[in-house]
């Protein structure tokens, strides 16, 4: 499986990932949800930034944490993580029960980058078979039997 992650264009995710000064990405809520429990070591993140139609980066994950019923001191230890570069409304946005964190490396950016076709329902963290079931011209209609527990 791959994963396209939605980068918030505010806090600028995308271009501290691109910097380096950001190499772990969080999804979280009230209970277990898509992507919890369904990333894993290898597969490939694909980066876009919110808003934009491009999707310009790739990176592998390298590891992993899924969290459920966490206590609010836990939730606020694993938000401070450095590799995260939160903000604070970004940790006022994920402080959340149910937590995964997925750290990555090996980043490249695309060049030129891919065109993503948005469909109607998706959310902010896809989970595809490949990047070009999104990509403008290959993609498909969005299935969600890939995002479901």
């Amino acid at each position: 499986m791959v994963h396209l992650v939605y980068c918030d264009d505010k806090a600028k995710v995308l271009d501290k990932i691109l910097n380096g000064s950001k190499t772990m990405v969080v999804r979280g809520a009230a209970g277990r949800k898509i992507p919890h429990s369904r990333v894993n070591e290898g597969e490939i993140l694909y980066f876009i930034q919110k808003g934009s139609k491009k999707i310009s980066a790739k990176a592998t994950v390298t590891h992993v944490d899924n969290y459920t019923k966490l206590t609010d001191p836990e939730i606020i230890e694993k938000l401070n993580n450095p590799k995260l570069a939160l903000t604070d409304k970004q940790k006022d946005r994920w402080h959340k029960k149910c937590l995964i964190l997925v750290e990555f490396s090996r980043l490249e950016q695309i060049d030129p980058a891919l065109d993503f076709e948005h469909q109607g329902n998706m959310d902010d963290w896809l989970i595809i078979e490949k990047i070009e079931d999104v990509v403008v011209g290959t993609s498909i209609p969005y299935n969600y039997e890939k995002s479901r527990f």
